[in-house]
């Protein structure tokens, strides 16, 4: 396989992805803050970490990968308590919703999804080492991370720190703090609020400290990669790397890896223009959920996308040219030795496709190889039979691309919710044979009603000089 290179956001360079561990990739990605539906904002994001983890394992990888779950924060706290909840139970929903969503959109599943909830001591711990550190400092039961203390703060960002005045005592958070720019790292309780006990009295995590600690838990003080929005890089990230490398002294993350935002219609996606959507909003509109994962996928990570329905619409034609070249193939017939023309397309395939995907994840290129080796196989199969086990040979190339793309087989994708029909394959046979015999004896009336009832189930019929062939569009 060839040398994947990746564009690290730490000094803004495209590099070779050096493991530490030779043969293993170690990933940490930001999940989501439970207080609501994830809209397809999100989506987009853990579609492309997605995307990321898949190929990965394709170019040759073994990844162990962690996605945190954020279920605590001021925005929970708050909502739990207008809505006269715990905030697990006010949560449960949320987090349910989440992993549906991944599901519809057959996002892989990582290896640990730890909750903030059951990480506190460890977030105690590291809390406790910065403060023996001289990294933090203790007001009033919260404790506030020393930036004047790291030199190297702003590295990953790229911002200028010294437009923000110094020395200015200022509420952030209602707590007072030495810098304008030093962050919570913990937060005291306020009356009423879920709290935890701590050194510093009861309380609750900053958001920042949240993702190092479970990332350092189960990763280790250094790990290969960190992926997350656009958006998380300052100061989300920046506040990860210094805390991090500050309580460890280590290097906190080798390969910074950051997905772009999802626009729609161009504009940016807000509730207040009503064109934020989540994935149940489009399901209500009659979308196919592959269709979107499709048009995820099809965008570069670092490209914004803009989100349009006529943009799903032109996925979903590009689904349907890939599954016709599906659908010709399995009903090809075959014959003599396996044919080289196939066997070519296919090394093209396979090498083309991999060294796409090791030049920065280019899924565009990518695409365009598979693409182009459609073009072939349609081309191929016009002139005649297939070489014996050539049908084969072509589908299970289709799988091994589909490992990273996740939409090539429209077998997986069959829900009744999707319109997907349940009707056995010996009964679409049936009904197809009635139709071939009510057209033998010119009933074209009863052909004709077979046919629509057909279509009614999601079956369209392609008549051919070697006789009928019938295809699920759902």
């Amino acid at each position: 396989m060839p040398q994947l290179q990746i564009y690290n956001t730490l000094g803004r360079r495209l590099a070779p992805f050096e493991p530490l561990r030779p043969g293993e990739a170690r990933v940490y990605t930001c999940g989501p803050t439970v207080y609501n539906h994830a809209h397809i904002g999100n989506l987009r994001t853990f579609v492309a970490g997605d995307v990321l983890r898949r190929s990965l394992k394709y170019l040759g990888y073994k990844v162990h990968q962690v996605m945190n779950i954020t279920d605590v924060d001021d925005k929970i706290i708050d909502s739990a308590a207008r809505a006269g909840q715990a905030i697990n139970d006010y949560t449960k929903p949320y987090i349910d919703s989440f992993f549906e969503a991944l599901d519809t959109l057959h996002v892989e599943r990582v290896e640990k999804y730890p909750r903030a909830t059951d990480h506190i001591e460890d977030m105690l711990t590291m809390v406790g080492e910065l403060v023996d550190r001289g990294y933090a400092y203790e007001v009033e039961g919260s404790v506030f991370f020393r930036i004047a203390r790291d030199d190297d703060y702003g590295r990953l960002s790229e911002k200028d720190l010294e437009q923000t005045q110094r020395g200015e005592r200022v509420l952030d958070d209602e707590y007072d703090k030495e810098d304008v720019r030093d962050f919570v790292l913990w937060k005291a309780a306020k009356p009423g609020e879920p709290s935890w006990d701590s050194p510093w009295g009861p309380g609750r995590p900053g958001w920042h400290i949240e993702c190092s600690a479970m990332s350092t838990r189960y990763l280790g003080d250094t790990f290969d990669i960190h992926t997350g929005g656009v958006d998380l890089i300052f100061p989300h990230h920046e506040n990860e790397i210094a805390q991090s490398e500050s309580a460890t002294g280590q290097e906190f993350v080798r390969s910074w890896v950051h997905s772009e935002h999802l626009i729609v219609d161009g504009k940016k996606m807000s509730k207040s223009l009503g064109n934020q959507y989540t994935l149940e909003d489009l399901l209500e509109r009659g979308i196919e959920p592959r269709a979107l994962r499709y048009l995820f996928v099809s965008a570069h990570y670092r490209q914004k996308l803009n989100f349009t329905f006529e943009s799903l619409e032109a996925a979903g034609a590009a689904l349907k040219r890939l599954d016709e070249m599906r659908f010709r193939v399995e009903h090809a017939a075959e014959e003599g030795e396996p044919d080289e023309t196939v066997a070519r397309a296919i090394r093209a395939l396979e090498q083309d496709f991999a060294s796409a995907l090791a030049d920065d994840l280019n899924v565009s290129g990518a695409l365009a190889t598979l693409f182009a080796f459609v073009k072939e196989v349609n081309r191929r199969v016009e002139q005649g039979p297939l070489g014996t086990d050539d049908r084969q040979r072509v589908l299970n190339a289709y799988a091994g691309v589909d490992r990273v793309l996740g939409v090539l087989d429209p077998s997986e994708w069959r829900t009744e919710s999707a319109g997907g029909d349940d009707t056995d394959d010996a009964e679409i046979d049936r009904l197809v044979q009635a139709r071939q015999e009510a057209r033998a004896s010119r009933d074209f009336a009863e052909a004709d009603r077979i046919r629509d009832e057909l279509a009614d189930r999601g079956i369209v019929i392609e008549d051919t000089p070697q006789g009928p062939r019938w295809k699920r569009t759902g």
